[in-house]
């Protein structure tokens, strides 16, 4: 809570709290919410009273929702079509009961009276549903936590606005200080609805395209800095259609544009970091391992991170976004940057676009440092020079479906997420592959329609 903000608007709050909120009459409504394949925020409102009723007395749940919110595409069009599957036209949708994470509850201050928590998707069993976002976060963490690290992480966030059919600068603004008015009241609204909703941005700034701008969050717990995303994700939308103007997450939404979700991360034992740089400035083991340990096993994993067939064409040269799996010590034209210094050293992931889902993020990245100390895998050296040119390492995967079959034939894919987890998010990549395989784009009546 801050001071100047009254009880009923902002921040995390206790179960205590919100009975308290509730009994006052600030609060009316709760919104229980699960992140769905694609980390959109999905959910209804619930009677307040009803809400504490059910978790005080109804152990622990806050209703159910119907379980096709785990098996669609962005559009809500069903992706699946085995028995296998959790949700589908076999098996009827049948429902899902929703566990509020109370640690999660807060008050959002684009929805006066409504309070909003983070649930987990739980089968009929009682057992939390293991393809759910959260879920497959939370076992990566576990996995980490036995062997004694905790990884701290942060969002780098970038996206386009548009004012009607035209961005908001029409030029590149990147670090620029002379933003039009209508931008810095945009970031002045935007700053102050994260900060309301205890979800603050460490910086706001312009972007290196037309309308592009970038949000960049501190330091902290995975599943928290997460969470967090995803309420930032729908601030930013409401702040910018109360201004009028349009917000694209598409990771290249032109063919001049790419917009990254990179993901920073360090790992922590026994509350200190041990990515710290040694005195003699080698890499620590741990560094060392991670760096091997991603480079080596991302691509793998690349539908969940690059999870539509657009998110492929943001891999261009000269873009900033990666085109080979390389690292480099502060080399933005890497797919694994090192940076910070000292004990702030940590590594940045380049690769995912700001179309990928923030959990499934972690959790991949999560599973690679877990295989590269499992293996002791070493990187190869760092790349020397233009990373657009480094032929020696791997390229990344042209497009989702060099992709997919690299993720369905993987031994470690399987055994970092298991059989259930690969078939659901196969099925889903596989439902992009088909849905764009059966579209006329434009390139193809600028191409072909041409007089003989």
């Amino acid at each position: 809570m801050h001071a100047t903000d009254t009880p009923h608007r902002t921040g995390l709050i206790s179960l205590g709290q919100l009975h308290t909120a509730v009994v006052d009459l600030h609060i009316r409504a709760v919104t229980p919410v699960v992140p769905d394949l694609h980390g959109l925020l999905r959910g209804k409102r619930l009677d307040a009273n009803l809400f504490l009723d059910q978790v005080t007395k109804q152990g622990d749940t806050a209703g159910e929702a119907c379980s096709y919110l785990l098996a669609t595409d962005r559009r809500m069009t069903v992706t699946t079509t085995s028995k296998h599957d959790i949700s589908g036209w076999i098996q009827g949708f049948p429902d899902m009961s929703l566990q509020p994470d109370l640690d999660t509850i807060r008050f959002m201050p684009h929805t006066p009276g409504v309070a909003l928590v983070h649930c987990d998707a739980i089968d009929t069993d009682g057992k939390r549903i293991g393809i759910a976002p959260r879920e497959l976060l939370r076992q990566q963490l576990n996995l980490l936590a036995k062997q004694g690290y905790e990884i701290r992480i942060g969002w780098e966030s970038e996206f386009l606005l548009h004012d009607g059919h035209r961005p908001v600068t029409r030029h590149n603004a990147d670090y620029a200080l002379n933003l039009p008015p209508q931008l810095h009241d945009f970031f002045h609204d935007l700053e102050q609805a994260l900060f309301n909703a205890e979800t603050p941005g460490e910086a706001f700034k312009g972007e290196g395209a037309p309308g592009q701008l970038e949000v960049t969050f501190r330091y902290g717990e995975a599943m928290r800095a997460c969470d967090n995303y995803t309420v930032y994700r729908q601030t930013l939308q409401h702040v910018a259609e109360q201004r009028g103007l349009r917000v694209n997450f598409m990771a290249a939404p032109s063919d001049e544009v790419g917009n990254g979700l990179h993901l920073h991360l360090s790992l922590w034992k026994d509350g200190e970091p041990v990515f710290a740089a040694p005195h003699d400035g080698t890499l620590s083991p741990p560094l060392e391992y991670a760096i091997g340990g991603l480079l080596k096993s991302l691509p793998d994993l690349a539908p969940l991170w690059a999870p539509v067939p657009n998110s492929y064409k943001r891999f261009r040269p000269h873009s900033f976004a990666p085109l080979y799996m390389n690292w480099g010590d502060d080399h933005r034209g890497c797919a694994v940057r090192m940076t910070g210094h000292g004990r702030g050293r940590h590594l940045e992931l380049r690769m995912a676009g700001a179309d990928a889902n923030p959990y499934l993020v972690a959790a991949a990245a999560i599973a690679g440092i877990l295989r590269g100390h499992r293996e002791k895998l070493a990187p190869p050296p760092p790349c020397p020079g233009d990373a657009y040119f480094d032929n020696g390492s791997p390229r990344l995967h042209r497009d989702l479906i060099e992709s997919l079959r690299a993720f369905m034939s993987s031994d470690f894919a399987l055994t970092a997420f298991g059989t259930s987890v690969l078939h659901h998010y196969g099925v889903a990549a596989q439902h992009e592959i088909d849905t764009h395989r059966e579209r006329v784009t434009d390139v193809e009546r600028q191409r072909g329609d041409i007089r003989a």
